[in-house]
């Protein structure tokens, strides 16, 4: 088997708090609200208030900060549903423990949880159980992980660095796995709203919708397979 290839994130520090990625120069999160945003985009956007049952499958592209693992994971416990969920997520360069450590004081309701995801990931843990969600994380390059990945999910949260920063996450190509590997009837959201994005996803088979997006930012995407074109 072909051994994947990844690099470590380099990290800059904005204000001493937001994490900036040196590689892509863009940030990790909002500096108007982390956790606020992935829970619009991802839990929102996705309706998982209302799908999450046992063994649903949520896949994502860029784990970053594990800021949207974290609000899964808050989020399960809170609906008190009975079983398990499945969390995939695919990166290319992830972050030093550390770092995340750092990058997850911004959000104290979530210290106790994010200081045990960090602890786990410092063991050089890549498939562990953490409050009844079995999590997988995949490092390389997603566009030759994905392929290989023998699943299919209920939910995808795209949320790699922006397009232009980084369009290897967003390319046809890639976006092609996402859609082989997602149930009809599935979704996905996205902060983006970039127009090459939606009309990929469309041709991919999505029924893709253009609605506000997080903050000041004016638009996202979101949307549910129906079949491809």
């Amino acid at each position: 088997m072909k051994k994947i290839q990844y690099k470590a994130a380099s990290i800059i520090w904005k204000s001493d708090v937001i994490p900036f990625s040196n590689q892509f120069q863009d940030p990790y999160f909002s500096a108007d609200g982390g956790l606020a945003e992935s829970q619009y985009v991802f839990i929102k956007g996705n309706d998982l208030y209302d799908r999450l049952i046992d063994g649903f499958k949520i896949a994502e592209l860029g784990f970053g900060t594990g800021l949207n693992l974290l609000s899964v994971i808050r989020l399960w416990a809170s609906l008190g549903r009975p079983g398990k969920l499945n969390f995939t997520s695919f990166e290319a360069f992830p972050i030093k423990p550390a770092d995340m450590r750092r990058a997850l004081k911004n959000f104290p309701d979530l210290i106790n949880l994010s200081n045990y995801l960090c602890d786990i990931l410092e063991r050089g843990a890549t498939h562990f159980e953490i409050e009844n969600i079995n999590v997988q994380l995949i490092y390389g390059d997603a566009r030759e992980t994905i392929i290989t990945w023998d699943d299919i999910v209920d939910a995808w949260f795209l949320d790699g660095f922006a397009p232009i920063k980084n369009p290897e996450l967003w390319g046809y190509e890639l976006l092609t796995s996402v859609a082989n590997k997602t149930i009809i009837g599935g979704t996905f959201s996205t902060y983006s709203a970039a127009g090459a994005v939606r009309r990929n996803l469309t041709k991919l088979g999505f029924e893709v919708t253009k609605t506000k997006g997080f903050g000041n930012k004016r638009h996202m995407l979101l949307g549910k397979k129906i079949g491809q074109e």
